[in-house]
């Protein structure tokens, strides 16, 4: 047993040892308050950890960004009617999760399957069963539905009809989309736009494809702009803090050279030369002979811009993008070089039908020839013996540099996507002497057009030009303009007047091929091409269809204000009519309306308007085009229903004509007609106008494209 000597030791040791546990401890939570004191102090100085800036990240926190989207600049025609325009379509889903409520309750989810859909029924193209199957899913219970291509592209007005039947469950997302009133309107020029979303910001805005809308894209596009501002976590805005804000740049506007009234006849013209021999490929442009002004210019295979209808197979721009063996329209810059040069008597005679050069044949398009000719007659006749003739007089060297002085094998520079360049094979005798009447050389048409502008303006070759300016969307002003430019001199002024006069002789001689080119009232100097069409294995297919016809005509001859190019790939020829006579009905009155709406002095002709009912709707079309009239066709019937004005009434060229098929009636793009077109409409329609205001349309209640019944209401504001 311990003394209390020891006890009393051992009470002072254990005091001792709590003494230094406190210390220790006192000093431990010391040095941690010290560290998390001067950590905490460090932090609100530099507002840091670990590189991150504590400042901006609660910036962030409480900061929502909004997008302030850029409209696209519209592009217009060359008096000012939009080709493209910006607008906006809804897309529509139906949520389904039952757990979808409201703050006060109220169900967010479809709550009545049986009326939403029929709701949706009447205003979309949907049936009802097909609707209420969408909207009861058997397998799984998905948070929402959709309902394809019924559910998209929603007009501001059916998504407002919609919304009155105050549908819970039914919501609708906005996009922005491009509208293309006019169809089919020289769509691979125009090209199209579509929306596409930026990966990194998951912004979507719409970006060109193809023409213009691709070419001029960031001209058309604009810029984005963003507001900035801070709130709580309750969703108020904060007091006292700054709103950032950048505002959006409107797209500027393109004002293009593209007469409306020559494009549409031009459409309907292909369109009836496509419907009766299906060619693999059309082309056809209309230039400005003095300036290079493309009036019109239009392509088959096409594409519906409005709905994309056919666009899969009509991709490529065939005015630029398109390389082809010109054929016998080549003989015009032969011709024209030889005489340039000083290489062409053409009273001098040859021996036509074949032609050996270096132990190869050069035959003309009749085997037995013509026997002996003089050059003149061989170009009205087309004869490749003659320009072989030409080429071996003229050397290839000469040839060649005129080949190169008429801009081929070189990009015209159009600014177009994709424009290519053209090829040559030029390295023996024979593929010289070819290339003189158009094998062994592949050109655009856009290089066929800026040659032939150097034998319609008198020696002085113009760059063709689809564009006439930009302006500004905000201010009105013009930022850039476009005009006539002239890119080289290749022959003299003798010289393309010489050449014309051999192409007036194609038409009217009496051995001249190119008689179907003629117009009454109208002098032509014309020339045919007929090419072999290769096979893509380095040779030339064969076949009756195995063939592409062209023809280049400037008119009036003597002093030409128009140049027209077409060519016609490998159409099915039936025998009824032969290619020449095809492609002349959509020279001649095509070319016809675009010389009478440029005479400022003619005065108004009017014609009686013909009878087209129980037709066809290819040939009505075509019958009221060619009698000057603006046809407006309702429907997508195969045959004509009715049509206004009536047979046998007087009335103005250049005004509508109204032509109603057996079904698919559509809404018009109405904007700027008068109101007497408007009543014209309803009247052959039965819709109900409801009008206001007078003057020219500039709303209309029924949506472009919409299908329309008799009994619709259509409300039109006249300004």
């Amino acid at each position: 047993m311990k003394d209390s000597s020891d006890r009393s030791a051992d009470k002072l040791n254990a005091r001792k040892s709590r003494k230094i546990v406190g210390i220790s401890l006192f000093l431990a939570f010391f040095l941690l308050f010290a560290f998390l004191g001067s950590r905490l102090l460090v932090i609100a100085v530099g507002k840091n950890v670990k590189n991150v800036n504590l400042n901006d990240r609660a910036e962030k926190l409480y900061t929502q960004t909004q997008t302030l989207k850029a409209k696209r600049g519209s592009i217009y025609d060359a008096n000012g009617n939009p080709i493209a325009e910006d607008t906006s379509t809804y897309s529509l889903y139906a949520v389904l999760d039952k757990r979808q409520k409201g703050l006060n309750g109220k169900p967010l989810y479809v709550v009545n399957k049986e009326k939403t859909a029929k709701v949706l029924a009447k205003y979309l193209p949907i049936t009802e069963k097909r609707a209420l199957k969408t909207l009861s899913p058997k397998d799984k219970q998905p948070f929402q539905v959709e309902f394809g291509s019924a559910g998209t592209n929603i007009s501001l007005l059916t998504k407002k009809k919609i919304e009155a039947a105050k549908l819970p469950g039914i919501d609708f997302v906005q996009k922005q989309a491009r509208l293309y009133p006019n169809g089919v309107f020289s769509s691979n020029l125009i090209g199209v736009a579509v929306s596409e979303t930026n990966k990194k910001t998951g912004t979507a805005n719409l970006v060109g494809q193809m023409g213009i809308e691709k070419a001029f894209n960031k001209t058309l596009a604009g810029q984005n702009g963003f507001k900035n501002a801070q709130y709580d976590v309750y969703g108020y805005k904060l007091p006292g803090k700054r709103q950032k804000e950048k505002p959006a740049k409107n797209g500027h506007n393109i004002y293009t050279t593209i007469d409306s009234r020559i494009q549409t006849l031009l459409e309907s013209e292909m369109n009836s030369v496509q419907s009766q021999v299906h060619p693999a490929g059309m082309n056809a442009v209309l230039m400005d002979a003095k300036t290079g002004k493309i009036v019109a210019a239009s392509q088959r295979p096409t594409f519906n811009a409005a709905t994309l209808k056919g666009i899969g197979s009509a991709w490529t721009n065939t005015l630029s993008s398109d390389m082809y063996e010109p054929g016998s329209t080549m003989k015009v810059f032969t011709l024209s070089s030889a005489i340039n040069s000083g290489h062409y008597n053409g009273t001098d005679t040859y021996e036509s039908g074949r032609y050996s050069i270096d132990g190869k044949i050069v035959p003309d398009w009749n085997p037995g020839g013509w026997g002996y000719i003089t050059y003149n007659k061989g170009f009205a006749l087309s004869s490749n013996v003659a320009m072989a003739h030409l080429e071996q007089q003229m050397g290839p060297t000469t040839w060649k540099k005129y080949i190169k002085r008429f801009g081929f094998l070189k990009s015209t520079n159009s600014g177009l996507p994709g424009e290519l360049t053209g090829r040559i094979q030029f390295n023996y005798p024979i593929e010289q002497a070819d290339t003189s009447f158009g094998q062994g050389i592949e050109v655009t048409t856009l290089q066929m057009m800026q040659a032939l502008s150097a034998v319609s303006n008198n020696g002085t070759m113009m760059k063709p030009y689809f564009i006439s300016k930009i302006i500004n969307s905000a201010n009105n002003k013009t930022i850039k303009k476009y005009g006539k430019k002239v890119v080289g001199h290749p022959i003299s002024a003798a010289t393309a007047k010489a050449v014309r006069k051999h192409m007036q002789d194609v038409v009217y001689k009496p051995y001249g091929i190119g008689a179907d080119y003629k117009i009454k009232g109208y002098r032509v100097a014309a020339k045919t091409g007929t090419a072999q069409v290769s096979n893509g294995m380095g040779g030339y297919a064969s076949g009756d269809d195995s063939y592409l016809y062209s023809v280049a005509g400037m008119v009036p001859a003597n002093n030409p204000r128009y140049v027209m190019f077409i060519t016609m790939k490998q159409p099915k020829l039936t025998g009824t009519k032969t290619a020449t006579q095809l492609l002349a009905e959509i020279f001649k009155p095509v070319i016809t309306r675009a010389l009478q709406n440029s005479n400022a002095k003619q005065a108004t002709v009017k014609r009686q308007v013909p009878s087209v009912v129980y037709q066809t709707t290819t040939d009505a079309k075509r019958i009221m085009n060619e009698k000057g009239f603006d046809v407006v066709t309702i429907g997508s019937g195969d045959s004509i229903l009715k049509q206004s004005p009536g047979v046998g009434t007087t009335q103005a060229e250049q005004k509508r004509v109204f032509l109603l098929t057996n079904k698919g009636w559509k809404m018009p793009r109405i904007i700027g007609w008068s109101k007497d077109d408007v009543e014209k409409l309803c009247s052959l329609t039965g819709l109900k106008l409801e009008s206001t205001g007078s003057g020219y349309a500039d709303s209309q209640s029924i949506n472009f494209e919409k299908s329309i019944d008799t009994g619709d209401v259509l409300k039109v504001n006249f300004e």
